[in-house]
């Protein structure tokens, strides 16, 4: 690709977030994005929650745990994320001298924004002899001031490996910090941020989604609130709750989480029927905004032009890999 064209869709990039250029209709994406990907040494990492047709892409699918251990081990030239921002951060942290790339941007996270990492620095300093525990789910200048990184996978193990002496802060989700205060028996001191996706579920209209189906089960991602979580016959990260509706013998489940695992839920059980939980709005299921702002034609553009790319200064990377090493420590000799 000439130079010229390199530099017109940077100048489209800079105004968009993504490449905003024109694509043939009549152009088979799949086979074209099949093609970058054998040319280039490209590796296609896709969350649980983007749309299907892109899970269906993707080298592999899995959460935040298994992304990033994908990642760390990869011997792929380029690495595609298929998510949202912080994902992509925690790939290029990983691989600093490897091109990382994401199809938009902006496919941010409202739980990262939730916590600016200049204003939990003063927080932080309130408690100068806490560990800092961060949930994987925040920007790569957070992950400088954290000690130990978790996902909502080993969180229980993360925190049960600082000393019984030592004050924890939990940073930056409310609602799993809670729910792990309960599960761990200790005395987290927690930041004040959510998750839009999973703090707008209703809990009325789940309960008559459960009268409605008296044979179904709630299962529920911890980032729920606890109301909603009191009403769960089973609580778990993504790919718990996708291992757990393969495993059960239940045959229907109301799902408490971004309703795009429900395309693997159903690959894997095609037999079993899965209810998204419905919302506190108009919307009859749960959809993260961000990681629906990919797409297959942002996916084959950002692989034929290498943009955008994601960038981290080296300090941000040398100071924040520490947090998420020891994360995968943990998880190692806990079989995760």
């Amino acid at each position: 690709m000439s130079n010229t064209a390199i530099a017109e869709a940077t100048k489209k990039l800079d105004r968009k977030g993504y490449l905003s250029i024109d694509v043939d209709p009549t152009l088979d994406l799949e086979a074209e994005i099949k093609r970058l990907k054998k040319e280039k040494n490209c590796i296609i990492l896709a969350h649980y929650y983007v749309e299907s047709e892109l899970q269906d892409i993707a080298d592999y699918i899995g959460d935040s745990l298994q992304l990033a251990q994908k990642a760390a081990s990869t011997d792929a030239d380029i690495i595609v994320f298929v998510g949202v921002h912080f994902m992509a951060e925690t790939a290029k942290m990983l691989n600093p001298k490897k091109k990382v790339l994401l199809p938009d941007l902006k496919a941010g996270c409202s739980l990262a924004d939730s916590c600016p990492p200049h204003l939990f620095k003063k927080f932080k300093e309130k408690y100068p002899d806490h560990v800092v525990v961060s949930y994987i789910n925040c920007t790569a200048e957070l992950k400088t001031l954290t000690d130990i990184c978790c996902t909502s996978s080993n969180a229980h193990h993360v925190i049960n490996s600082v000393p019984e002496d030592k004050g924890i802060i939990f940073a930056p989700d409310k609602n799993l910090g809670a729910y792990l205060q309960k599960k761990t028996g200790r005395d987290l001191v927690l930041w004040n941020g959510a998750c839009m996706v999973h703090e707008i579920f209703s809990a009325e209209k789940i309960t008559k989604a459960m009268v409605r189906n008296p044979d179904a089960q709630l299962i529920a991602h911890p980032e729920c609130e606890e109301h909603i979580l009191q009403k769960a016959h089973f609580i778990g990260s993504t790919s718990q709750l996708l291992r757990y509706t393969h495993e059960n013998d239940g045959q229907k489940f109301i799902v408490a989480t971004e309703s795009g695992i429900i395309h693997q839920m159903e690959l894997k059980s095609p037999d079993k029927e899965f209810i998204p939980a419905p919302p506190n709005n108009t919307c009859a299921c749960n959809d993260c905004p961000h990681m629906k702002r990919n797409s297959l034609e942002k996916l084959y553009l950002c692989m034929e032009y290498e943009l955008p790319e994601v960038v981290l200064e080296d300090w941000v990377i040398e100071k924040g890999i520490a947090c998420i090493d020891r994360m995968m420590e943990i998880s190692k000799k806990a079989g995760l």
